[in-house]
């Protein structure tokens, strides 16, 4: 294991261990954290006492958009425009409810409150980005993910409702489409988003499909305001 120093620099996410554990140290600064996601790379907290700990595990789960498998019951639900779809809004309360969301064999949350700071502040300057829904007005469901050239990194999604936190990653698909993304990074096996097409590849083919996709402007700001009025239609 790396101890990091103050130095903007990480080892190669080769020499991650086999949980896919690279290091611990440093900070969550935004420039730590955009260098971190350009080589695979990503933090995962335990808690705020001890050293942020820092991942890139193999293999890696990935969904290439065109690979997302839509349900009939998913389609009818977004088809019925049961849930009001929202894009970076609302992005701070998303980023609670996920760490306040009970999860499946998991004590407490690693979405710390630096981690909440850190990632709201992405957001601010525009490489973070959510999708939120809406039922009756209430904040039902939504994820939060980092951009950066043409990958979306997913961080984490909640719903309160059934199918709430599907319909937003089923717009996540559409727009990251819609901006000619190469692929939406979802880090590590869950058995949901296989089930949604997505498939794990080894560290090294997905860091080759990284680095192509580095060499892409980044698309910051607001992507409210860069999609067509008929984008939910």
């Amino acid at each position: 294991m790396y101890l990091l120093s103050a130095d903007l620099i990480f080892p190669h996410p080769k020499y991650a261990n086999k949980d896919g554990f690279l290091a611990f140290g440093g900070d969550l600064s935004q420039d730590r954290l955009l260098l971190a996601y350009s080589h695979g790379i990503f933090p995962w907290p335990n808690d705020e006492k001890n050293p942020v700990l820092w991942y890139s595990p193999n293999p890696r789960l990935v969904l290439f958009p065109d690979q997302f498998k839509v349900s009939k019951s998913l389609k009818k639900t977004v088809l019925q425009k049961k849930f009001e779809v929202k894009i970076d809004t609302d992005f701070d309360k998303i980023i609670v409810k996920c760490a306040q969301i009970k999860r499946e064999g998991q004590d407490g949350t690693w979405i710390t409150p630096a981690i909440q700071s850190a990632y709201n502040n992405l957001y601010i300057n525009g490489f973070a980005h959510s999708i939120s829904t809406y039922f009756e007005g209430k904040l039902v469901g939504g994820l939060y993910g980092v951009s950066l050239g043409k990958a979306f990194f997913g961080e984490s999604m909640f719903h309160e409702m059934t199918d709430a936190s599907k319909v937003a990653f089923y717009y996540l698909v559409k727009l990251v489409k819609h901006f000619d993304f190469k692929m939406i990074d979802a880090q590590t096996h869950t058995k949901h988003l296989l089930s949604l097409g997505a498939k794990e590849i080894n560290r090294k083919v997905f860091l080759k499909l990284l680095t192509h996709s580095n060499k892409f402007e980044t698309i910051k700001g607001n992507w409210a305001e860069l999609i067509p009025e008929n984008f939910f239609e």
